[in-house]
């Protein structure tokens, strides 16, 4: 096991495809690579990088995250 920071550490990958797989693409059956492809890209665009709240990020969407903190930069 590699320590916390080391860059062999790779949770947050596999905590996301692990998501991916059981929030979406199981739920699926793709005929084409190209419709998994779109199909994944739609999830990850329009849910969960928009909608889909983090715990990492306080429970907040990363576009509301991003909001938030390009605020508090504008404050400081």
């Amino acid at each position: 096991m590699s320590r916390k920071g080391n860059c062999w550490d790779n949770a947050v990958a596999e905590s996301f495809f692990t998501t991916l797989k059981t929030e979406w693409v199981y739920r699926y059956k793709y005929v084409s690579r190209r419709q998994a492809s779109n199909s994944i890209f739609e999830y990850i665009e329009t849910w969960y990088n928009t909608k889909r709240r983090h715990s990492y990020l306080n429970y907040l969407s990363p576009i509301k995250y991003g909001k938030l903190l390009n605020k508090h930069k504008m404050a400081t």
